[in-house]
């Protein structure tokens, strides 16, 4: 962005924003300037995150990334701070296949006590049931960029474009201006970086490298070498080779220690890659590693076949082929002429000209702003963007970036929500290339669960997956034999986590996907979990599991007791009920289009279909308590804290298709009533859950006020100030705050928009006498559409059946919206009380009104 821009851009701040036309004209030349100069959509503001300072902490640095290499940008005046990050940079190597070998003796016991109603010896012994805690996603690097020169800072800018996915930084001092740009390449590899001044020979810098991992430091003319590897035992760890090259423009750059120093430069140009020795799941990093030092020398070679100008065109337009898919615009749009030229923006476009922390804070304290509502909905996609694209390495807890040497929560994969909830944008939110790594970390829990279901559970048919997991694909229980079995003791994780691979199907109708590679995983996970089901001795018609948990819940019995061990467990038998339909549907699906079934080892697939269909009606259904809730427990116990975050019971609501509105009204009500008891405050991702809860039960103002709730200011963890704000909700850069960080809260709220404007599903009738039924495909456009976004447009979301949607709406109501087929196929659409049925062939298209 050029001078003029960005000094205009800073001037606004200095005034009220809503006092003059004159100001408003500035306003509107700023974003003119914008949308020419990098290609912002007709109706869509710029998407920017700008500060007026430098970033003190992590919660206020910006990220960039690539899907596999990233930073945090703290843009320093004086020392410029970027931490770096390799998505496959983690502790530890793979994961011993025999751990507790016969640790399923337990089992019995432990059902023996359930059935005695004994539960606190049912918890106890839950703890002979539990492996080893997963390893720890670590930080690679921290760079350095010293500014030499001396001088007041004025003028300060900060910003990342999520339209580009290009950071800068600006600044005066002495009169020269200096910038700096930062991005992270997906085709080149590289993080790139170019320092400049707008004087001749006024850059004086220096550059360090260093890690807070075991890692040594050599400098080179023009380049800096790091080798290192994750804390631990060299002989068993992940290493790495970081090089850092310089190119520079006038001056010298000279190597003093472990130190780069640029003297009298004009421009120079700082190329950061990396590469790991991580060779797969079941690859010892060591002994079977990858070549990762000439991987990295690979990789800088390369550059030099590119000019810095060209690395960055490569990268804009790599990145913005998936971003450009999707263009949101909320509220009343207007018509602008400026230099001549018209163009349409939302009304709330002076949001745009405050700082993004200044209008996070005042969003909070009861600002409307559809534009923040905009940008944190893009951010989410542009997150996803940045830190998933890594084949079989899925974002993690932290998605790509942490400083930290040892992450909250070990920076895992915490698969009984948090993994699924990092997807749940990907399909509806055109990114389903961003699912692609899930494809081949859930082929390889699928290796290691086999193992985890015959040590831990005595089955010797499918797999499982557990509360965690980590690089290593580790499907193991938890705990360590002393940690609370209400999280450590749960082995459906890999059971919901392929009702993701079975979406990628729904909405891409790539048949050779579904039968190559999501149904033999589904088929997999529902022979574990038809055989960890069990006749239920209260009631031997029923199937029920045991023992059973309730993700990280706790409950009180009627005779008082605080436990967390159970059975026949609502969110269990929910996820089972999810598998085992798609399990069916997707059957079903191929055997109509003639094409052969997937196996998993699991026998054949008639078997299996046959076994789907004897257990389904046998599982013991939901029921409604005496608060009118959606019952957690198999009895109508009382939750132990009944605000408590999780809220896995009502998985058939969502993501799941089990309950809705139409079908079962009397359990839809009954998962409004459990919402309304959990209240409104709770973590991030879990409100981010909830806005999709909401939506699906089209409750459009609460999921909007939830939505609201996710947007509330939180300040950084370490701030100390009279104004600290801690809660579940948002940092000033926009990360989510659990808190600490999490980002699948940002996922949950882009996800939760989409819900908001489109909701998309499959039925298909169960397999009866040996006959499918066809399935239908339907799209129910603004099925919870709040009063503050009564007006607006959408670009571009996806729906279940293959199909592309835009809306536009006024008052409420929708004035046309385009349906294209991106396979062929019939759709219903329901929309402002009317009911269309559309068929499509490949390509096509139509638009309603």
């Amino acid at each position: 962005m050029n001078t003029v821009c960005m000094i205009a851009k800073k001037e606004l701040i200095l005034h009220s924003i809503e006092t003059t036309i004159a100001m408003r004209q500035i306003i509107l030349l700023y974003l003119f300037i914008v949308c020419s100069l990098f290609g912002s959509a007709q109706n869509q503001l710029p998407m920017t995150l700008w500060y007026d300072r430098p970033a003190t902490c992590f919660e206020e640095s910006l990220p960039i990334g690539n899907g596999k290499l990233g930073a945090l940008v703290y843009g320093g005046a004086d020392r410029d701070v970027l931490q770096l990050n390799d998505i496959t940079l983690w502790t530890g190597s793979p994961v011993d296949r025999d751990e507790d070998k016969g640790a399923a003796r337990w089992i019995p016991e432990i059902r023996k006590a359930l059935f005695n109603e004994d539960y606190r010896l049912a918890d106890s012994l839950q703890l002979h049931v539990q492996g080893h805690n997963s390893q720890y996603y670590q930080p690679l690097a921290t760079f350095y960029i010293d500014d030499y020169s001396s001088g007041t800072v004025t003028g300060y800018h900060r910003q990342l474009s999520l339209d580009s996915a290009i950071c800068r930084t600006s600044f005066i001092r002495g009169g020269i201006r200096y910038d700096r740009e930062y991005f992270a390449s997906n085709p080149d590899k590289v993080i790139a970086i170019r320092l400049s001044a707008d004087r001749e020979r006024a850059l004086n810098l220096g550059l360090v490298l260093t890690s807070l991992v075991p890692h040594r430091v050599k400098a080179s003319q023009g380049q800096l070498t790091m080798l290192g590897h994750a804390t631990g035992d060299p002989k068993q760890s992940i290493h790495y080779c970081t090089m850092l090259k310089v190119t520079h423009r006038d001056g010298s750059v000279q190597v003093v220690d472990s130190t780069l120093q640029l003297s009298g430069v004009t421009e120079a140009v700082v190329y950061i890659v990396n590469a790991t020795s991580f060779n797969g799941f079941d690859k010892h990093p060591v002994t079977q590693g990858a070549d990762y030092i000439n991987m990295a020398a690979d990789q800088a070679w390369h550059l030099v076949n590119y000019t810095y100008s060209q690395l960055r065109e490569r990268h804009v337009a790599d990145y913005r082929q998936f971003y450009t898919r999707v263009q949101l615009q909320l509220g009343e749009s207007t018509q602008h002429q400026v230099a001549g030229r018209t163009f349409t923006l939302s009304d709330d476009y002076e949001s745009e000209a405050m700082p993004t922390n200044e209008l996070l804070r005042a969003y909070s304290d009861g600002r409307p702003s559809t534009y923040l509502e905009t940008l944190y909905f893009q951010y989410g996609r542009y997150l996803l963007i940045s830190s998933s694209r890594t084949p079989g390495v899925p974002a993690n807890l932290q998605g790509l970036w942490t400083p930290h040497l040892w992450s909250p929560w070990r920076g895992n994969y915490t698969v009984n929500i948090n993994l699924e909830e990092n997807y749940w944008p990907a399909f509806v939110a055109n990114l389903a290339e961003m699912a692609v790594p899930l494809d081949n970390f859930v082929k390889a829990l699928a290796e290691n669960g086999r193992h985890t279901a015959r040590n831990y559970y005595g089955i010797h048919r499918g797999w499982c997956s557990s509360h965690n997991s980590d690089i290593w694909a580790m499907t193991n229980p938890v705990g360590e034999k002393n940690e609370k079995p209400e999280w450590a003791n749960w082995n459906l994780g890999g059971a919901w986590l392929v009702n993701t691979l079975w979406d990628r199907f729904l909405f891409t109708q790539d048949a050779d996907y579904l039968r190559q590679v999501a149904l033999p995983l589904m088929q997999g996970a529902a022979a574990f979990c038809l055989d960890w089901l069990i006749d239920n001795p209260r009631n031997p018609s029923e199937l029920i599991t045991a023992p059973s948990t309730s993700p990280e819940n706790e409950y009180v019995t009627d005779r008082g007791y605080h436990g967390m061990t159970c059975y026949g467990g609502t969110a269990d038998l929910a996820i089972i009920r999810e598998l085992l339909r798609n399990t069916q549907c997707a059957c079903s699906i191929l055997s109509s289009r003639g094409l052969k079934q997937g196996q998993e080892s699991v026998g054949s697939g008639d078997d299996l279909s046959a076994s789907i269909t004897r257990a389904l009606p046998r599982l013991h259904p939901y029921t409604i308590g005496h608060m009118g809730d959606l019952n957690e427990w198999y009895y109508d116990w009382d939750d132990y804290d009944f605000q408590h975050r999780h809220q896995s019971h009502l998985i058939g609501l969502y993501p799941g298709s089990q309950i809705t509105t139409d079908a079962t009204p009397q359990l839809a009500q009954a998962c409004r009533r459990s919402l309304e008891i959990k209240g409104d405050k709770t973590t991030g991702w879990s409100t981010g859950w909830r806005i999709n809860l909401w939506a699906r039960l089209h409750d459009s103002q609460q999921a909007y006020h939830i939505y609201q709730k996710l947007l509330t200011y939180v300040s950084p963890d370490g701030y100390k100030g009279p104004d600290r704000r801690r809660s579940g909700g948002t940092y000033p850069n926009l990360f989510d705050a659990h808190p600490p960080f999490q980002i699948d809260g940002n996922f949950g709220g882009t996800a939760g928009v989409c819900e908001m404007l489109l909701q998309s599903s499959y039925t298909q009738q169960l397999v009866q006498h040996g006959k499918a039924f066809n399935g239908r495909y339907a799209i129910e456009l603004l099925p919870a559409l709040p009063e503050a976004w009564s007006a607006g447009s959408v670009r571009g979301l996806c729906a279940r059946g293959g199909f592309e949607v835009d809306i536009n709406w006024k008052d409420a109501k929708v004035v046309s919206a385009t349906i294209r087929s991106k396979t062929g196929g019939t759709v219903t659409v329901y929309y402002n009380g009317k009911v269309k049925t559309i068929k499509l062939k490949k390509g096509g298209q139509k638009t309603i009104r």
